[in-house]
Formats: C-alpha cells, sequence, structure tokens
C-alpha cells in the first residue's frame, strides 16, 4: 500500500505544528504551493485545524500531531 499524495501532504503540513504548544498556529500564505493551500483547507474540513489557511490545531489536530510525532520517532 501506498500513501496518497494528498494524504502525505497533509501529513507534511500536520508534522510542522508543535503538538505541546496550543499556542503555536502555522499559517499558509495563498502564495504557498498550490498542495500545501490544498493540504490546509482539508485539514480544516476534517476538523484537525481551525482555519482554512492553518491556524491553530484543534483538540483532534493535537492528538493527531502527537501520534505522527510518535511515529516519527520510532521510524527515524
Amino acid at each position: 500500500m501506498t500513501l496518497p499524495d494528498d494524504f502525505v501532504h497533509e501529513l507534511n503540513l500536520l508534522v510542522q505544528y508543535d503538538a505541546s504548544n496550543s499556542q503555536t498556529g502555522l499559517k499558509v500564505h495563498h502564495d504557498a504551493a498550490p498542495e500545501v493551500v490544498a493540504a490546509a483547507r482539508r485539514l480544516f474540513e476534517k476538523g484537525l485545524v481551525s482555519q482554512r489557511d492553518g491556524g491553530y490545531l484543534t483538540k483532534l489536530g493535537q492528538d493527531a500531531a502527537e501520534h505522527l510525532q510518535l511515529v516519527r520517532n520510532i521510524l527515524g
């Protein structure tokens, strides 16, 4: 099984958040790469971030980012 490109873009954006600090957010600018802009929008639609252009992690997003960090630590 391979991971779809859209999924990888979402993971790449999610891993940039600091899951240990709920006061730290990200802003995806309108002139960012189209795949990054689209990934931010999908994360918002899935309830993982607070804004269509990034914002802050929601509780669900924070949980996902923490799990993603664990996976990175295990594989890295």
